[in-house]
């Protein structure tokens, strides 16, 4: 296996989504050090796409979101969950990929919290970070592509967008 590179990170977030199940989220501090196979990803390509943050513009929360690809983006949501989003795209492009699923974890929220990943991981680089980062070991499993979950304040088109990808066949 091999740490997932910058430039891997840098393509847009929907590629990357597909991209990332099947890799490994290593964990080398939190609740419990080890690897998470990825299994449910879901996009968000920037100002443009209405469903993302940074739709909005540049604010203090996105920052992160205008770094290179390679970073994460963790907020706090519903006064409870932790998301953990991996930055996509070159700089100043703000893009992200939601992480739904990892290992026998399914809920964007329960990822974070069986993971141990809080708000101390914002902007926390994949690339060279000694606490978590991204491996892959080649395995590309089938996938399904289905809509995005809990955007409707977005509206059509972006409700409807395929850009959730979840592992079908391990």
């Amino acid at each position: 296996m091999s740490r997932v590179n910058r430039e891997f990170f840098l393509g847009d977030a929907v590629s990357v989504a597909r991209l990332l199940p099947g890799m490994d989220i290593v964990m080398d501090e939190g609740s419990i050090p080890g690897y998470y196979m990825i299994t449910e990803t879901e996009a968000y390509l920037g100002e443009n796409d209405k469903a993302c943050h940074a739709s909005k513009g540049r604010t203090k929360r996105t920052e992160v979101m205008y770094l290179e690809g390679g970073h994460l983006y963790i907020y706090f949501v519903y006064g409870m969950h932790w998301m953990m989003n991996i930055v996509t795209g070159p700089g100043d492009d703000p893009q992200a990929v939601l992480i739904r699923g990892a290992a026998s974890f399914t809920g964007p929220g329960r990822v974070t919290r069986n993971l141990g990943v809080d708000g101390s991981f914002n902007g926390e680089d994949l690339t060279t970070s000694s606490r978590i980062w991204v491996e892959d070991k080649g395995y590309r499993p089938e996938l399904a592509a289905g809509s995005r979950v809990g955007i409707n304040y977005a509206g059509e088109p972006w409700v409807s967008k395929p850009w959730r990808f979840i592992i079908t066949k391990k």
